[in-house]
């Protein structure tokens, strides 16, 4: 389980047991959830992408074998 839906359960419990249509104190909730707000979101690591110098021809032969569904053929076994 990640840190998001850590703070969303944490968040969902928090308004399950202190909502105003729930007996709750509504200052007390709208307080609560805007320290529940207030906290920092860690930001995830930036993904790297690497890319291969590939050909502009080779590519296009790729994609276009890929379009219309080409297969390699199996090796021959002897």
């Amino acid at each position: 389980m990640d840190d998001e839906q850590r703070r969303r359960r944490a968040r969902r419990a928090y308004i399950r047991a202190h909502h105003p249509d729930r007996d709750g104190d509504p200052a007390t909730f709208a307080a609560g959830l805007a320290a529940l707000d207030r906290v920092p979101v860690p930001v995830p690591p930036a993904r790297v992408v690497v890319t291969a110098d590939t050909p502009w021809l080779v590519s296009l032969v790729r994609a276009l074998a890929r379009r219309i569904g080409w297969r390699r053929p199996a090796p021959r076994v002897r």
